[in-house]
Formats: structure tokens, C-alpha cells, sequence
């Protein structure tokens, strides 16, 4: 990523590689896989950060296994960050919920994601 229109073409591209796994298009690997070793994610903000792959890991588990369809609302990628809106509908058995985050990202000069922070709390969760 040497050039602003390359870096937030890569950027953009690692967004949209998320919303695809986190709709079910991937495991908890893959999406750690997106994220720097040393990377920190907070979700929801004003919760518990997980640091590193291990961790990240860890945390995607929890929504393994479970239907999930994800859409992206919008998206914004400025210098070396992303902030985007995007829709997720979990269904585990006859319980459906629809949540609506907004995700902000920092990403390290290898186009790993360096930090996420995802701002929602119970008043974005719709039950279906």
C-alpha cells in the first residue's frame, strides 16, 4: 500500500472481505486473519478488548456455527481508517436478531487491520 488511492482501494477491499466473513462466509480464522498479531478489537465499545489473534479469535468463535447474513449500509475510508455501517442477521433456531454497528478501523501498513471498534449497544438490535 504505497499510494492513497492504492491504500484505500486495499482498505476497502479488507472491509469488504469482512462483511462477507462475518456473514457467514468464513470462521473465526479467517477473520482473525484479518487483523495484525498485535492487533486490538473492542466490540462494543466500552467493553472488553481482546488483543492478538488468540483473543480475536476467541471472540469471532462465539458467532461460528450460527446463521448469519451480513449487508454493508456505507462505507468511508480516510488515510489509514475505515468507518462503515453495516447490517447483521443472526438466526440460532427460532430466534432471530438484526443488529446495525458501526465499525471504525485502523490498519497498519501492511493492510492488516491494527484496531476495530464497533459502536452499538442494545437500542441497534432489532428481534425478527
Amino acid at each position: 500500500m504505497t499510494s492513497a488511492p492504492d491504500k484505500a482501494q486495499a482498505i476497502a477491499e479488507t472491509v469488504h472481505r469482512y462483511i462477507e466473513l462475518v456473514g457467514g462466509g468464513g470462521g473465526a480464522d479467517e477473520l482473525a486473519g484479518l487483523y495484525a498479531a498485535d492487533a486490538t478489537l473492542e466490540d462494543p465499545v466500552g467493553g472488553e478488548v481482546h488483543i492478538g489473534h488468540q483473543a480475536i479469535k476467541n471472540f469471532y468463535s462465539a458467532i461460528s456455527g450460527l446463521d448469519r447474513q451480513c449487508e454493508l449500509v456505507s462505507l468511508r475510508v480516510s488515510g489509514s481508517e475505515a468507518a462503515f455501517q453495516f447490517a447483521l442477521t443472526i438466526t440460532n433456531g427460532d430466534h432471530r436478531m438484526r443488529i446495525e454497528p458501526i465499525d471504525v478501523m485502523a490498519f497498519d501498513g501492511e493492510g492488516k487491520i491494527s484496531a476495530m471498534k464497533a459502536y452499538w449497544s442494545a437500542e441497534n438490535i432489532t428481534h425478527l
